[in-house]
This record gives C-alpha cells, sequence and structure tokens, in this order.
C-alpha cells in the first residue's frame, strides 16, 4: 500500500484552511491511502478547530509560533510516524491548486525523482510586481548554482517527497526551509524534478515577508548561510584567492616602485599587502578546517537519519495522543 500524507503549516488560517482542504483530493491513481495533517504553529484563532471540522486526520500544534520552517519540520516527522510513503506539502492560503498534486506525485510514484516542486513560473505571476519576479529568477539561479540543481523557482513551498527524501531532510534554518532543502538535496545528490503547476487567486498578501527590503536581506542570508554549510571549502577558497589578489596589487605597486627608486612613502601599501594577504591565507586555512568540521556533520547527519529510521520504524504507525476525537488526532509540541 502506498500512503499519501498532504500536510499543510498554518497560523492563523482560520479564514482560509477551510476552502483549502475543501480542494484537497480524495483519492489518486498509484495511492491506496490519502491524509491529511495541520501544523497549527501557535494560532492565536480557531485554526485547529476548523482543521477538525473539516475533517483533517492529524493536527499537530506547537504551543508557540515556532516559524515556517520549524513548522515544515515538525510536519515531517509526523508524517513520518505516521507511516507517510509520499509526504506533500502546500500552502493553507489555498494558494496552489490541489488538484496539481497528482503532477507532484506521479515522478516519485514512477521511481524518477525523490523531490518534487512545483514550479509556478514565478517570472510570470500576475501577482507579482516586476522587481519581485526579477528577484525570485535571480534567487532561483543563485540556488541552482549552490545545489547543482536547475531550480526555476526555488522559493515554492508546493513540493511532494517522497519518504527516504524526507529521512534525509535536516532543516537547520529558522526562517525557510524551501532554500536549505534544495541545496541540501543537490548536495546529497537526490533525484529532483520542477513540474509546472497552477495558482488559485489571491486571497490574501503573504505575511512571510513584510516587505521587500526584508525578503532580499532574509534570502541573501538563508542562501549564503546555506550554501556555506554544504560548501564550505569552495566559499572560502573563493573567498581567499580574492583577498590574495587584491592583497597583491598594493604588493607589486611597492615592488615597482622601490624597483625605480621611490624608497619613501609607501609603507601604507606594504601594510595593506600583510593585512590582505595574511587575511587571505587564514580564510584558506579556515575553508579546509570548515570542509573539515563539514565531513564529520555529514556522518553525524547520517547517524541521525540512522536513528530517526530505527526510531520511527519501531513506533506505533500513529502518535501517542494527549486528547482529541474519534475522527482526529491532536498532538501537542513545543
Amino acid at each position: 500500500m502506498t500512503k499519501l500524507i498532504i500536510q499543510i503549516p498554518c497560523l492563523n488560517e482560520a479564514k482560509t484552511l477551510g476552502s483549502t482542504i475543501d480542494d484537497l483530493p480524495r483519492e489518486l491513481p498509484g495511492i491506496d491511502e490519502i491524509e491529511y495533517l495541520v501544523i497549527d504553529d501557535g494560532s492565536s484563532d480557531n485554526t485547529s478547530e476548523v482543521a477538525k471540522q473539516a475533517g483533517v486526520h492529524h493536527v499537530v500544534q506547537h504551543t508557540r509560533n515556532m516559524g515556517l520552517a520549524t513548522a515544515f519540520r515538525t510536519g515531517l516527522e509526523a508524517c513520518l510516524r505516521l507511516g507517510a510513503d509520499i509526504i506533500v506539502n502546500t500552502d493553507a492560503d489555498n494558494q496552489y491548486q490541489a488538484a496539481d498534486i497528482q503532477k507532484l506525485v506521479e515522478p516519485i510514484l514512477a521511481k524518477r525523482a525523490d523531490l518534487v516542486v512545483g514550479d509556478r513560473g514565478v517570472g510570470t505571476l500576475p501577482n507579482f510586481t516586476y522587481l519581485k519576479q526579477r528577484l525570485q529568477i535571480l534567487g532561483s539561479w543563485v540556488i541552482g548554482k549552490a545545489s547543482g540543481l536547475d531550480t526555476p523557482d526555488a522559493t515554492s513551498g508546493f513540493r511532494a517527497l517522497s519518504r527516504r527524501a524526507a529521512m534525509h531532510t535536516i532543516i537547520l534554518s529558522e526562517y525557510s526551509y524551501t532554500l536549505e532543502s534544495l541545496i541540501q538535496a543537490g548536495h546529497y545528490k537526490m533525484a529532483v524534478e520542477f513540474v509546472p503547476v497552477r495558482i488559485n487567486p489571491e486571497t490574501r498578501p503573504s505575511r512571510l515577508m513584510k516587505s521587500m527590503g526584508q525578503y532580499i536581506n532574509t534570502s541573501t542570508i538563508a542562501i549564503v548561510r546555506a550554501y556555506t554549510l554544504y560548501r564550505p571549502l569552495k566559499v572560502f577558497t573563493i573567498l581567499g584567492v580574492v583577498l590574495i589578489f587584491f592583497g597583491l596589487i598594493p604588493g607589486v605597486r611597492f615592488l615597482y616602485l622601490l624597483s625605480i627608486g621611490e624608497t619613501t612613502g609607501h609603507v601604507q601599501s606594504l601594510i595593506l599587502t600583510a593585512i590582505l594577504l595574511l587575511m587571505g591565507f587564514q580564510s584558506l586555512l579556515m575553508g579546509v578546517i570548515s570542509d573539515l568540521v563539514a565531513s564529520n556533520r555529514k556522518l553525524l547527519e547520517e547517524t541521525l537519519t540512522r536513528v530517526r529510521r530505527l526510531e520511527i520504524d519501531s513506533q506505533l504507525t500513529k502518535p501517542e495522543l494527549e486528547e482529541g476525537s474519534s475522527n482526529n488526532d491532536t498532538q501537542n509540541c513545543e
């Protein structure tokens, strides 16, 4: 039997969650069982109650707001404990057309992919400003370079993961899982596909980013952090080579002036050369050390994955209930 669980991270989504759930598929070709899971990320409204009334099979509640990345991670853990073979993540604001879930799961069912991401065509989305369209394209290109994947829509949260991919997904970011998970997938040589998907008319403005400046700043930090985490030797080698190159310029200038007899007044060039060369060689050394740390981290991640697999396989197919009804399981967590 192939079990699909559709997870929906939520924060104060009582107004839109009902319509999102109503649109979800009840059956799909190649899928024997479909369940829904809502992660209530510390909502102050009645999101959890709306989920239960709409017939959601499982509800996980954070006692306080932990952020989108943590909610996504909580959902993956819960889905794995519930025995999901395929996990689909979608937004609670009904941004994505649920009918396209079939497109997401098909490559996994066909054993072509471990991770499938919905491509919204960000360069042509009518609800994005021209600047945001260009930034989305640029950001996706950068993530593609960092991950070694062709990533037309890196920020899409509409995605499907095989059980294997979910087991290996370890999100450390507190902001968003979308970018880091792609870099991680590329790092572990997972088979990744992007499929075109449709979106519904906007129900509300995005609450993840309050301004374009915040979007640029947060996305840049997330990309640099994730890239440095998985490609430290390359990052620090490039930085070291750049510093050494610029350090050599005033050094060569100093030697040239010395060769033509100008022996005074240029000590500052020599000092600048020494500083930049020292920083460059330190960066190279830091790259080597970071690469060794990254190798150790990879071993730890593999160990964590094995422990997670053993722990999940040894548990019941349902999480231990703290409260709930005959139709809904509710689990509270920090």
